[in-house]
């Protein structure tokens, strides 16, 4: 596989992470601008974010949990020359949970629908650490 073949889900990972970013700034400053938080509430208490700013922020800060080990695995998988067509696959389908998360966790935030999404990413974030450790030391 090419490096930019292994890459590609990550330069997707991270730009869902940069519109999220985008996006809660946004409605963070929309919220001040509009009166629903003041500056002088957000000094002494960070709960003070209206329902809306936190829960884009909660969908943001998610992506610096489960996502930072697809980044070792996959930066792992190219200096060793594991990845292959497999692992790009498997690095998409993270991805696409990732999406789905982030989406749910934007809309209407049901939790079990949430909770799917998060166990979707993680069990194949499992699948593909594990198809790396047998490609590794195995050599699958």
């Amino acid at each position: 596989m090419t490096v930019q073949s292994v890459l590609l889900p990550v330069f997707a990972q991270i730009a869902l992470t940069f519109f999220l970013m985008v996006w809660m700034a946004r409605t963070r400053f929309a919220a001040v601008g509009a009166g629903h938080v003041t500056i002088k509430d957000l000094k002494r208490d960070w709960t003070s974010w209206p329902e809306r700013p936190t829960q884009i922020a909660a969908a943001y800060h998610n992506q610096f949990e489960l996502p930072v080990l697809f980044y070792v695995v996959v930066l792992a998988a190219i200096i060793t020359t594991q990845a292959d067509f497999l692992f790009v696959i498997l690095s998409w389908f993270f991805v696409v949970a990732r999406l789905i998360h982030a989406y749910v966790h934007t809309g209407k935030n049901e939790i079990r629908a949430r909770f799917k999404a998060f166990l979707l990413g993680a069990i194949l974030l499992i699948v593909l650490w594990v198809y790396f450790f047998l490609k590794l030391f195995i050599g699958l």
